[in-house]
């Protein structure tokens, strides 16, 4: 006979109060045990003995209890479950106030982080069996290759599995709850002395859609508590707890709707964020703001306790957002919906550069908080350009490679659509460089398909390159996660204090600064800024100090000052004085003695000789100069005039003189080996023109500058250019010409024009007609037809526009 579901099982049993057989259905309240869940309270972050004892004892008290509900059967374990509503409380409890990896911690005593251990691998176990369906007895030899560490039933010999896990985990936890040698010794002791004669296999199971709805109608799984189980524990349990969750959602669909609501919620947060800094943001209200309202203060302004909260809560949802999505990546089609991506990048936009120069700008404040501030904005935002990150990948770059090609456009579409919409953040999108390349996923675009839009691609490229502008740019090793099947599973339960975090953080980094790539090498103000950067944030260190550190780590401030903090540099810069100060390297070679030019080594020459003739120096007008007298200086023209007419002297002839020497003839005469091969041909003789054109020279023109100005030339010039002017203009006739003959002429105008308009002059006195009584003839009856045809044309009809036509000529006054 096949099992029943739990859902449909009925048992059959004595009523308490009557004693009488009854049926009653196996999920029932009467079969809940009276048990009381204590609430969960943190580790106490001092020492002190009371609060350890006390933290002890209800640490102690919850475990057993969860460690009783756990060797519980399964219809006993799900009627706890259901109907005890401590329990719920208890749990949750646990998941509100279990510490994170990123909280600060001092170091527990050894009983404390032991207890913490036992509780967080109970609570995951717990969370872990509400979210299976379905359970069975294994065999030993099951057991060996996929049970956990389980109760053991001591009556009757052998181990009773309450229910099944994945055989990935298993095998890992039986050795961590068993102590060491006891599960050696005991399955040792059973095969020995007892041979096993186990029963066959029985299922316990619970219907899938009645398993959904007790998820759901019940409460024992929402959205905030999955947020909270993966930052807890999906460190190092990460394919168990993607598994948990997405049997959650397969088995109960309403999650997604869930989900769906909660999004907005997660938008608020980023708005509350900006809000409390002061920061304004697209989305956000422009109602004026009222009167009564509290005026909200810069990241710079706010005293330091309320940046450090501040940080702290953008630490925690950064973090808690990315643990989800990286566990249960299928819910990143449901956070795109509400345009996720963009807005996240417009709120990194606009929050991270404020906070990371508020920090940097409180150098005279508590430097140890300061530094831990420091690593907990730089974790943030590696978190959420991870965040980022996982959305791209899985809304458009795994789908593309694993589609065919005839199915990857929409993808490709998408890919661009969402980084043309982020390319304004300008900070934002060279940090995401910094991580994640974008030209590594444009060329995987350009490999999956030939048809991609080259335009828009170079353009996205383009606005990657424009971000780096101003910037040193580093190129970071993205960080990749090893694949779940060869990643050590540790155990479930996290270690506290700086040794656990130790241990974390060089499994992942945390602090968000990734090493860098090497890069040339700078100097200049701009390695000036990089070490005031660092010392800005660590004043105690030496400017030499840091110059070797950002030579050693490519001169990137954020990773030294990572690495300072941390105590992780290497070895060669742990051995240097934190001290040593900065040698001033000499300067370049100076660019005046370097130069040349016109003016060097003249008199006046200061930067070649000592001493100059301060006599020969003259500074503004000379005693006794006016500027009459430096106008009447003719001296230069003088000079000028005489170079001048040494040009005038050119002669076709010498007349040779009487009694001069032959010599001084032949010394005039030029005979540089003149080459006479052309002499003999006639130049111009064929052509039109005269000779005179080629032969006649120009006569040599003094410059006007340089003539002597006669007194009788230049009036008389300008008399005969007048008359001249006078000769050639139109002489004036000042004849009135009369009246009579301009309106005739003005009416032969006007009739051409009509002419040429197309109006015919009708100069018929056809329409006057015969006297009344005797009649009218043909013509006289179609002139009057015309006339009242055509009267608006003519008469006064049209006075009006005669008047303003009148006016705008200014032939009357308006």
């Amino acid at each position: 006979m096949p099992a029943l579901p739990l859902d449909e099982l009925q048992i059959t049993e004595k009523d308490p109060k009557t004693g009488k057989l009854r049926t009653v259905p196996a999920l029932h309240p009467d079969q809940k045990a009276d048990r009381c869940f204590v609430l969960y309270k943190p580790p106490p972050a001092d020492s002190a003995t009371a609060r350890v004892e006390e933290y002890l004892e209800r640490a102690a008290f919850i475990a057993d209890d969860l460690d009783w509900l756990l060797g519980l059967p399964h219809k006993k374990f799900w009627c706890q479950v259901i109907f005890d509503e401590t329990l719920q409380k208890c749990l949750d409890s646990y998941l509100r106030y279990a510490p994170r990896k990123f909280d600060e911690l001092a170091t527990p005593p050894s009983a404390v982080s032991e207890m913490q251990q036992r509780l967080h691998r109970s609570v995951f176990l717990t969370f872990l069996r509400m979210s299976t369906h379905k359970e069975s007895k294994v065999s030993v030899s099951a057991l060996l290759l996929s049970s956990p560490g389980v109760p053991w039933e001591r009556g009757l010999g052998r181990p009773r599995c309450p229910f099944c896990l994945s055989q990935a985990s298993v095998l890992g936890q039986l050795s961590v709850l068993l102590p060491k040698g006891a599960l050696a010794s005991i399955l040792g002791f059973l095969l020995l002395t007892e041979p096993l004669s186990l029963p066959p296999p029985q299922d316990h199971f619970i219907s899938p859609r009645a398993f959904g709805e007790i998820l759901y109608n019940n409460f024992i799984f929402d959205i905030p508590k999955m947020l909270d189980l993966c930052v807890l524990f999906g460190k190092g349990n990460g394919p168990l707890l993607q598994k948990m969750i997405e049997n959650i959602f397969v088995q109960q669909s309403s999650y997604y709707n869930d989900l769906d609501e909660t999004v907005p919620t997660i938008l608020q947060v980023f708005s509350n964020i900006l809000q409390q800094c002061g920061l304004q943001s697209e989305g956000t209200s422009t109602a004026p703001q009222r009167l009564a309202e509290k005026v909200r203060m810069t990241p710079s302004a706010m005293p330091l306790q309320e940046l450090r909260d501040v940080v702290l809560y953008l630490c925690d949802t950064a973090t808690t957002l990315w643990a989800f999505l990286d566990v249960f990546p299928l819910a990143c089609q449901t956070f795109q919906k509400h345009d996720f991506c963009s807005r996240l990048a417009s709120f990194y936009e606009a929050s991270i550069p404020e906070l990371d120069s508020a920090i940097k700008k409180r150098r005279q404040e508590d430097s140890k908080l300061l530094a831990d501030l420091w690593q907990r904005l730089s974790h943030s935002r590696k978190k959420l350009v991870e965040v980022f990150h996982i959305l791209i990948n899985q809304i458009c770059l795994l789908p593309i490679l694993e589609s065919s090609c005839d199915n990857i456009q929409a993808f490709i579409e998408d890919f661009l659509q969402l980084f043309s919409s982020v390319l304004q953040e300008k900070r934002f999108l060279r940090d995401y460089d910094e991580l994640f390349p974008v030209a590594d996923d444009v060329s995987l675009l350009q490999q999956a398909s030939s048809a991609l839009d080259e335009t828009r691609t170079a353009y996205i490229l383009q606005a990657v390159e424009s971000a780096w502008e101003g910037v040193d740019r580093r190129r970071a090793s993205p960080v990749k996660e090893s694949p779940p099947s060869k990643a050590p599973e540790r155990p479930l339960a996290p270690q506290l204090g700086p040794a656990r975090l130790k241990e974390e953080e060089e499994e992942e980094e945390c602090a968000g600064a990734a090493a860098a790539a090497p890069t040339p090498r700078i100097s200049g103000v701009q390695l000036d800024s990089l070490i005031s950067q660092v010392k800005d944030l660590l004043p105690g260190l030496g400017e030499g100090f840091i110059l070797a550190c950002l030579e050693r780590y490519g001169y990137s401030a954020e990773q030294v000052i990572n690495n300072i903090l941390e105590e992780r540099l290497a070895p060669a810069l742990s051995s240097l004085d934190r001290t040593l100060n900065r040698q001033m390297q000499p300067g370049p070679t100076p660019l005046v003695t370097s130069r040349h030019n016109v003016f060097q080594n003249d008199e006046f020459d200061v930067f070649s000789r000592d001493t100059v003739d301060l006599s020969r120096v003259q500074k503004g007008r000379r005693k006794g100069e006016n500027t009459r007298t430096l106008l009447n200086d003719k001296r230069v023209i003088q000079e000028q005039r005489e170079r001048y007419s040494q040009y005038s002297v050119v002669v076709d002839e010498v007349i040779v003189q009487a009694g001069a020497a032959e010599g001084q003839l032949v010394r005039d005469d030029y005979e540089d080996e003149y080459d006479d091969t052309y002499d003999g041909n006639q130049v111009g003789a064929n052509d039109a023109d005269s000779d005179d054109e080629l032969i006649t020279r120009r006569p040599f023109t003094t410059p006007q500058v340089l003539r002597t100005k006669v007194p009788h030339e230049g009036p008389d010039d300008d008399d005969e250019e007048e008359e001249e002017a006078e000769e050639e203009g139109p002489k004036p006739d000042h004849f009135v010409q009369d009246p009579a003959v301009l309106r005739e002429r003005a009416e032969a105008q006007r009739m051409a024009y009509l002419a040429r308009r197309g109006y015919r002059h009708d100069g018929s006195s056809a329409v006057t007609g015969s006297p009344r009584g005797h009649g009218q003839s043909r013509e006289t009856t179609q002139e009057r037809r015309r006339k009242e045809a055509n009267k608006g044309a003519r008469a006064n009809h049209n006075r009006r526009l005669m008047a303003d036509r009148k006016r705008t000529k200014g032939m009357i006054p308006s």
